[in-house]
């Protein structure tokens, strides 16, 4: 529940309390009603067992989900409720166990039941860089029920996470934990993050240089995550947060560093003209993500007030090369921005080179 306050997310009490204190908001249940309302309408032959209140049970209820309510929580939850809860999912033999959240939370699901049960998530964190999430909530709801009826095999998924205390300092680093058994639903599921690779280099530099030849002086830039953005800030002359979201105009001026939502839509509203401000992202190495991961400052609010119309995507061919299906994806949290984005864009890839790739 982090990101959209700039925290890169909330492993710690230290740090949820820090989160609720500024503002931020769980968007778990939201995410898990979602998915609980397109399992219903696919499917009605399937019996349930949640954990109880927030975790599970007051979403059924609101939907009026004939469910068994198992196990205990406290009353501020934490990660040991997510390990106990999966443990006793699995000592329930459930056929699937499916959870809300980030990459945090995977790795509970994994201490609690290592490879003896399948899971799946439904992306509902900062840090979604695993491989056994669904692309979107609606995507995990198709995925339980095909894996249910028997259509689908399961495969093994990365569970890996960042270390918040770096990823906070600016620094990437990446660690694999281990795997869970997860259905095989192909496009429905995500690939694990990739690392920008050292051949890469060259192309980021040619990126940069055709991007600083177009930039318009008078222009705000909202600048998202990622090593090929920064590559362009450096150009700028702007010392850019790898990790964070960054304010900019053309000239080289720095606005503000590692923003969170409220201080874009802030900076947003400053401007006369919509669009005299541009978003310019990068897609997450491997998965193709455009938003909704890692960079939920920009939020489908922000992507609105600015208008898709004016968003930039960079990225090198090689990234998008690599993707398997090659698509990017969005998940910003709002189904009409999305769509507003589904279709075909152009990336730039090099120095006055552009590839057109799919959105889904």
């Amino acid at each position: 529940m982090g990101g959209a306050v700039g925290l890169k997310g909330t492993d710690g009490r230290k740090t949820l309390r820090n989160a609720v204190r500024k503002g931020a908001k769980p968007v778990s249940l939201e995410r898990g009603l979602r998915f609980l309302e397109e399992v219903q309408r696919r499917s009605q032959g399937i019996e349930f067992l949640t954990a109880p209140g927030n975790m599970g049970a007051s979403i059924a209820d609101q939907l009026k989900l004939e469910h068994e309510s198992v196990g205990r929580i406290g009353k501020t939850t934490t990660s040991d409720d997510s390990i106990r809860t999966a443990r006793l999912m699995r000592r329930k033999r459930v056929d699937l166990i499916v959870f809300c959240g980030g990459d945090g939370t995977a790795r509970d699901v994994l201490e609690g039941v290592g490879g003896e049960a399948p899971a799946l998530g439904v992306p509902a964190g900062v840090k979604i860089y695993s491989s056994v999430f669904a692309i979107n909530p609606a995507a995990a709801a198709e995925s339980t029920v095909a894996f249910l009826e028997g259509q689908i095999p399961t495969r093994l998924g990365e569970v890996v996470d960042v270390d918040e205390i770096a990823f906070r300092k600016n620094r990437l680093s990446v660690k694999l934990f281990g795997y869970l058994t997860t259905p095989d639903s192909g496009p429905l599921m995500q690939a694990s993050k990739s690392a920008t690779g050292m051949s890469e280099d060259s192309e980021l530099d040619a990126i940069a240089e055709y991007f600083i030849e177009k930039i318009d002086p008078g222009t705000t830039y909202i600048l998202g995550p990622g090593s090929t953005v920064e590559r362009i800030a450096k150009r700028l002359g702007v010392n850019k947060s790898l990790l964070g979201v960054d304010v900019v105009k053309g000239n080289g001026t720095t606005l503000r560093l590692d923003v969170d939502e409220a201080a874009l839509m802030d900076l947003i509203g400053k401007n006369s003209l919509k669009s005299s401000t541009k978003i310019i992202i990068s897609p997450i190495g491997g998965q193709g993500f455009l938003f909704g991961r890692g960079n939920q400052q920009i939020s489908s609010q922000v992507i609105r007030r600015v208008g898709v119309e004016n968003i930039t995507v960079v990225g090198s061919r090689s990234k998008i090369e690599a993707l398997h299906p090659r698509r990017l994806l969005t998940d910003s949290g709002n189904d009409e921005i999305d769509r507003q984005l589904r279709g075909y864009l152009r990336v730039i890839t090099g120095y006055r080179e552009e590839m057109v790739v799919k959105v889904e």
